[in-house]
Protein backbone atom coordinates (compact mmCIF):
# COMPACT_ATOMS: atom_id res chain seq x y z
CA UNK A 1 0.00 0.00 0.00
CA UNK A 2 1.44 3.57 -0.60
CA UNK A 3 1.47 5.50 2.34
CA UNK A 4 -0.60 9.14 1.67
CA UNK A 5 1.62 12.29 1.20
CA UNK A 6 0.11 15.30 1.56
CA UNK A 7 0.43 18.11 -1.05
CA UNK A 8 1.85 20.38 1.42
CA UNK A 9 4.43 17.77 2.23
CA UNK A 10 5.09 17.34 -1.16
CA UNK A 11 5.70 21.21 -1.74
CA UNK A 12 8.00 21.15 1.21
CA UNK A 13 10.00 17.95 -0.48
CA UNK A 14 10.45 19.69 -3.59
CA UNK A 15 11.62 22.69 -1.76
CA UNK A 16 14.09 20.83 0.65
CA UNK A 17 15.33 18.82 -2.84
CA UNK A 18 15.91 22.49 -4.73
CA UNK A 19 18.09 23.61 -1.39
CA UNK A 20 19.96 20.53 -1.73
CA UNK A 21 20.61 20.70 -5.22
CA UNK A 22 21.53 24.12 -4.58
CA UNK A 23 24.37 23.06 -2.24
CA UNK A 24 25.76 20.82 -4.79
CA UNK A 25 27.09 23.92 -6.28
CA UNK A 26 30.21 26.59 -5.49
CA UNK A 27 27.69 29.87 -5.18
CA UNK A 28 30.80 31.78 -6.71
CA UNK A 29 28.53 35.01 -7.32
CA UNK A 30 25.49 36.18 -5.78
CA UNK A 31 23.70 35.23 -9.31
CA UNK A 32 23.99 32.03 -8.26
CA UNK A 33 21.90 32.37 -5.12
CA UNK A 34 18.74 30.19 -4.62
CA UNK A 35 16.19 32.41 -4.49
CA UNK A 36 14.28 32.03 -0.87
CA UNK A 37 11.21 33.39 -0.86
CA UNK A 38 8.83 30.26 -0.63
CA UNK A 39 11.26 28.74 1.81
CA UNK A 40 11.22 28.25 5.21
CA UNK A 41 13.58 29.70 7.62
CA UNK A 42 14.67 26.42 8.84
CA UNK A 43 15.78 25.84 5.31
CA UNK A 44 17.12 28.57 4.70
CA UNK A 45 19.45 28.51 7.96
CA UNK A 46 20.60 25.20 6.89
CA UNK A 47 21.80 26.93 3.72
CA UNK A 48 23.24 29.71 5.33
CA UNK A 49 25.42 26.56 7.75
CA UNK A 50 26.28 24.70 4.68
CA UNK A 51 27.67 27.96 2.72
CA UNK A 52 29.71 28.79 5.71
CA UNK A 53 31.11 25.27 5.75
CA UNK A 54 31.97 24.08 2.53
CA UNK A 55 32.04 28.10 0.75
CA UNK A 56 35.40 29.72 0.61
CA UNK A 57 32.83 32.95 0.10
CA UNK A 58 31.26 33.47 3.63
CA UNK A 59 29.47 36.53 2.19
CA UNK A 60 27.55 33.73 0.59
CA UNK A 61 26.22 32.22 3.71
CA UNK A 62 25.48 36.18 4.97
CA UNK A 63 22.94 36.80 2.07
CA UNK A 64 20.93 33.36 3.35
CA UNK A 65 21.17 34.42 7.14
CA UNK A 66 20.15 38.18 6.71
CA UNK A 67 17.06 37.01 4.79
CA UNK A 68 15.98 35.34 7.56
CA UNK A 69 15.78 38.81 9.54
CA UNK A 70 14.06 40.15 6.40
CA UNK A 71 11.08 37.27 5.65
CA UNK A 72 11.21 36.07 8.80
CA UNK A 73 11.50 39.21 11.69
CA UNK A 74 11.29 38.55 14.85
CA UNK A 75 11.40 34.91 14.91
CA UNK A 76 13.47 32.26 17.11
CA UNK A 77 15.12 31.69 13.72
CA UNK A 78 15.72 35.20 12.87
CA UNK A 79 17.44 35.59 16.19
CA UNK A 80 19.79 32.72 15.54
CA UNK A 81 20.15 34.08 11.78
CA UNK A 82 21.42 37.11 13.08
CA UNK A 83 24.29 36.32 15.35
CA UNK A 84 25.57 33.54 12.57
CA UNK A 85 25.72 36.73 10.13
CA UNK A 86 27.55 38.59 12.51
CA UNK A 87 30.07 35.62 12.61
CA UNK A 88 29.68 35.01 8.53
CA UNK A 89 30.81 39.28 8.21
CA UNK A 90 33.18 38.65 10.67
CA UNK A 91 34.72 35.32 8.60
CA UNK A 92 34.56 37.36 5.19
CA UNK A 93 36.69 39.88 6.94
CA UNK A 94 34.26 42.76 7.00
CA UNK A 95 34.80 43.92 10.19
CA UNK A 96 32.22 47.25 10.19
CA UNK A 97 29.32 44.84 9.27
CA UNK A 98 30.31 41.95 11.72
CA UNK A 99 30.39 44.93 14.32
CA UNK A 100 26.95 46.40 13.50
CA UNK A 101 25.31 42.63 13.12
CA UNK A 102 26.69 41.93 16.83
CA UNK A 103 25.55 45.25 17.72
CA UNK A 104 21.93 44.68 16.68
CA UNK A 105 21.47 41.33 18.11
CA UNK A 106 22.96 42.44 21.36
CA UNK A 107 20.07 45.46 21.43
CA UNK A 108 17.50 43.37 20.24
CA UNK A 109 18.04 40.35 22.61
CA UNK A 110 19.95 42.15 25.42
CA UNK A 111 19.46 38.95 27.98
CA UNK A 112 20.10 36.10 25.64
CA UNK A 113 22.35 33.40 26.08
CA UNK A 114 24.83 34.34 22.99
CA UNK A 115 24.55 37.99 23.99
CA UNK A 116 27.74 37.24 25.51
CA UNK A 117 29.43 35.88 21.76
CA UNK A 118 27.53 39.06 20.36
CA UNK A 119 30.06 40.66 21.91
CA UNK A 120 32.82 39.08 22.24
CA UNK A 121 32.85 38.75 18.25
CA UNK A 122 32.16 42.82 18.41
CA UNK A 123 35.28 43.29 20.78
CA UNK A 124 36.90 40.34 17.89
CA UNK A 125 36.33 42.69 15.05
CA UNK A 126 38.38 45.28 16.42
CA UNK A 127 41.11 43.09 17.77
CA UNK A 128 41.30 41.72 14.26
CA UNK A 129 42.34 44.69 12.48
CA UNK A 130 44.64 46.21 15.12
CA UNK A 131 47.42 45.43 12.38
CA UNK A 132 45.90 46.55 9.72
CA UNK A 133 45.84 50.63 11.05
CA UNK A 134 49.19 51.01 11.09
CA UNK A 135 50.41 53.79 14.01
CA UNK A 136 46.52 55.10 13.99
CA UNK A 137 45.64 53.06 17.20
CA UNK A 138 42.00 53.82 17.14
CA UNK A 139 40.88 50.42 16.98
CA UNK A 140 43.35 49.67 19.43
CA UNK A 141 41.75 51.54 22.19
CA UNK A 142 38.13 50.20 20.73
CA UNK A 143 39.45 46.76 21.21
CA UNK A 144 40.79 47.34 24.61
CA UNK A 145 37.70 48.71 25.52
CA UNK A 146 35.49 46.25 23.90
CA UNK A 147 37.14 43.36 25.24
CA UNK A 148 36.79 45.17 29.15
CA UNK A 149 33.04 44.66 28.72
CA UNK A 150 33.39 41.03 27.61
CA UNK A 151 35.54 40.36 31.12
CA UNK A 152 33.69 42.71 33.34
CA UNK A 153 29.63 41.70 32.18
CA UNK A 154 30.20 38.43 31.54
CA UNK A 155 33.29 37.14 34.01
CA UNK A 156 31.87 33.22 33.81
CA UNK A 157 31.54 33.01 30.21
CA UNK A 158 33.22 30.94 28.33
CA UNK A 159 34.35 34.18 26.39
CA UNK A 160 36.19 35.95 29.69
CA UNK A 161 39.35 33.96 29.59
CA UNK A 162 40.03 33.97 25.99
CA UNK A 163 39.09 38.22 26.00
CA UNK A 164 41.79 38.68 29.18
CA UNK A 165 44.15 37.14 27.39
CA UNK A 166 43.52 39.76 23.80
CA UNK A 167 43.35 42.31 26.10
CA UNK A 168 46.94 41.88 27.81
CA UNK A 169 48.10 41.31 24.08
CA UNK A 170 46.28 44.69 22.69
CA UNK A 171 47.55 46.33 25.85
CA UNK A 172 51.03 45.14 24.80
CA UNK A 173 50.87 46.30 20.72
CA UNK A 174 49.43 49.77 22.33
CA UNK A 175 53.25 49.89 24.44
CA UNK A 176 55.23 48.13 21.17
CA UNK A 177 54.02 50.95 18.89
CA UNK A 178 55.25 53.81 21.78
CA UNK A 179 58.47 51.72 21.75
CA UNK A 180 58.47 51.87 17.45
CA UNK A 181 58.01 55.69 17.38
CA UNK A 182 60.33 56.30 20.26
CA UNK A 183 62.92 54.06 19.11
CA UNK A 184 62.18 56.48 15.83
CA UNK A 185 63.41 59.37 17.73
CA UNK A 186 66.33 58.04 19.23
CA UNK A 187 67.47 56.46 16.36
CA UNK A 188 67.76 60.66 15.05
CA UNK A 189 68.53 62.51 17.26
CA UNK A 190 65.81 63.97 19.07
CA UNK A 191 66.12 62.61 22.28
CA UNK A 192 63.27 64.76 24.42
CA UNK A 193 60.62 63.27 22.23
CA UNK A 194 62.21 59.90 22.40
CA UNK A 195 61.78 60.26 26.02
CA UNK A 196 58.19 61.24 26.11
CA UNK A 197 57.35 57.85 24.51
CA UNK A 198 59.33 55.53 26.70
CA UNK A 199 57.84 57.91 29.43
CA UNK A 200 54.61 57.18 28.80
CA UNK A 201 55.51 52.71 28.48
CA UNK A 202 57.09 52.92 32.16
CA UNK A 203 53.93 55.30 33.51
CA UNK A 204 51.44 53.72 31.44
CA UNK A 205 52.17 50.27 30.56
CA UNK A 206 54.28 49.17 33.08
CA UNK A 207 52.47 45.50 33.45
CA UNK A 208 54.13 45.01 29.53
CA UNK A 209 56.79 43.31 28.00
CA UNK A 210 58.38 46.52 26.81
CA UNK A 211 59.36 48.41 30.02
CA UNK A 212 62.82 46.49 30.54
CA UNK A 213 63.60 47.98 27.28
CA UNK A 214 61.79 51.43 27.43
CA UNK A 215 63.97 52.06 30.99
CA UNK A 216 66.40 51.34 28.91
CA UNK A 217 66.07 53.22 26.22
CA UNK A 218 65.43 56.66 28.68
CA UNK A 219 69.09 55.69 30.28
CA UNK A 220 70.02 56.29 26.89
CA UNK A 221 68.09 59.44 25.91
CA UNK A 222 68.83 60.91 29.40
CA UNK A 223 72.25 60.34 29.12
CA UNK A 224 72.60 61.88 25.56
CA UNK A 225 71.08 64.67 26.87
CA UNK A 226 73.47 65.15 29.64
CA UNK A 227 70.59 64.71 32.61
CA UNK A 228 72.22 62.18 34.54
CA UNK A 229 70.40 62.03 37.71
CA UNK A 230 67.27 60.77 35.37
CA UNK A 231 69.93 58.34 33.86
CA UNK A 232 71.06 56.49 36.80
CA UNK A 233 67.55 56.60 38.02
CA UNK A 234 65.99 54.88 34.82
CA UNK A 235 68.89 52.43 35.60
CA UNK A 236 68.01 51.88 39.04
CA UNK A 237 64.52 51.02 38.58
CA UNK A 238 65.12 48.81 35.75
CA UNK A 239 68.23 47.14 38.05
CA UNK A 240 65.56 46.27 40.64
CA UNK A 241 62.87 44.93 38.75
CA UNK A 242 64.79 43.64 35.72
CA UNK A 243 68.45 42.51 36.70
CA UNK A 244 68.41 39.78 35.00
CA UNK A 245 67.06 41.16 31.72
CA UNK A 246 69.79 42.15 28.63
CA UNK A 247 68.42 45.45 28.59
CA UNK A 248 69.24 46.03 32.30
CA UNK A 249 73.05 45.07 31.68
CA UNK A 250 73.32 47.22 28.32
CA UNK A 251 72.05 50.25 30.73
CA UNK A 252 74.82 49.20 33.11
CA UNK A 253 77.43 49.39 30.85
CA UNK A 254 76.57 52.92 29.17
CA UNK A 255 76.58 53.89 33.15
CA UNK A 256 79.73 52.44 34.13
CA UNK A 257 81.38 53.99 31.05
CA UNK A 258 80.44 57.94 32.23
CA UNK A 259 81.47 56.76 35.65
CA UNK A 260 77.92 56.50 37.28
CA UNK A 261 75.88 54.08 39.16
CA UNK A 262 72.46 52.55 38.90
CA UNK A 263 70.99 54.46 41.62
CA UNK A 264 68.31 56.89 42.36
CA UNK A 265 69.53 59.88 42.09
CA UNK A 266 67.96 63.96 42.88
CA UNK A 267 64.54 64.40 42.03
CA UNK A 268 62.20 63.92 39.14
CA UNK A 269 59.23 62.04 37.56
CA UNK A 270 61.54 58.53 37.80
CA UNK A 271 62.27 58.82 41.55
CA UNK A 272 58.34 59.29 41.88
CA UNK A 273 58.25 56.14 40.30
CA UNK A 274 61.20 54.68 42.36
CA UNK A 275 59.55 55.54 45.23
CA UNK A 276 56.17 54.19 44.51
CA UNK A 277 56.89 50.92 43.26
CA UNK A 278 60.14 50.36 44.57
CA UNK A 279 59.69 51.63 48.05
CA UNK A 280 56.37 51.33 48.15
CA UNK A 281 55.37 54.77 49.12
CA UNK A 282 52.72 56.84 47.35
CA UNK A 283 51.98 60.19 49.49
Amino acid sequence: MVPFVSSKTLIAMALAGAVLAGCGRDGDSASQRVPVENFTAEQIYKRGEYELENNRKPDNAVYYFSEIERLYPYSEWAKRALIMEAYGYHKAKKYEEARGAAQRFIDTYPGDDDAAYAKYLLALSYYDQIDEVGRDQGLTFQALQSLRDVIEEYPDSEYARSAILKFDLAFDHLAGKEMEIGRYYLKRGHYTAAVNRFRVVVEEFQTTSHTPEALMRLVEAYLALGLTDEAQTAGAILGHNFQSSPFYAEAYAQLRGRGLTASPQGKSWLTDVYRQVIQGKWL
